[in-house]
């Protein structure tokens, strides 16, 4: 079965609270991490039709502060699949209080692994992406899987023909 990036999309929409900010009046940047796992999650979730769990977060920017009283909103979506393990690609944005226009402030890429009961990973949906985004996203995804495999000693440089192709 293949599937496309949005069939996973999830959208979160929340406002932020005084309690959850530092001295500055800003989001805690760990509150923001937490938000964005559990959208991150749920497109998994979405995408393959079973338990997840966060196997590493790949990369997160925070670009821009966001202020209390922000509404924000999480976008998630699969990005790629590979046998059990999904990238997940997200975007945070937050709406002016005056013109409702959408600022991008923040993103972030996370790997979640399919697993069964028992916590044993299992196969995932492949994906085909669409967009012009999605398909630079999922080009980009393997590359960065190749590169993690080479830092953590799992992949020999020398197989990793998609980073080579920067390269040569």
């Amino acid at each position: 079965m293949v599937k496309t990036p949005s069939e996973s999309l999830t959208i979160l929409t929340d406002i932020v609270l005084p309690g959850e900010t530092n001295p500055l009046g800003n989001l805690f940047g760990g509150e923001l991490l937490a938000r964005m796992d559990r959208a991150c999650s749920i497109a998994a979730k979405r995408h393959s039709h079973r338990i997840v769990v966060t196997a590493s977060v790949n990369h997160v920017a925070f670009n821009k502060a966001i202020p209390v009283g922000s509404v924000v909103t999480i976008e998630a979506k699969v990005s790629r699949a590979f046998k059990s393990s999904m990238e997940v690609y997200v975007d945070v944005w937050i709406e002016d209080r005056e013109s409702q226009e959408r600022t991008k402030v923040n993103e972030g890429i996370y790997t979640f692994v399919a697993v069964d009961t028992t916590g044993t990973p299992v196969a995932v949906p492949q994906i085909k992406p669409e967009t012009e985004l999605e398909k630079a996203r999922y080009e980009s995804a393997l590359r960065r899987k190749q590169l993690s495999l080479i830092l953590s000693g799992k992949m020999d440089p020398h197989k990793a023909t998609e980073l080579k192709a920067l390269f040569v």
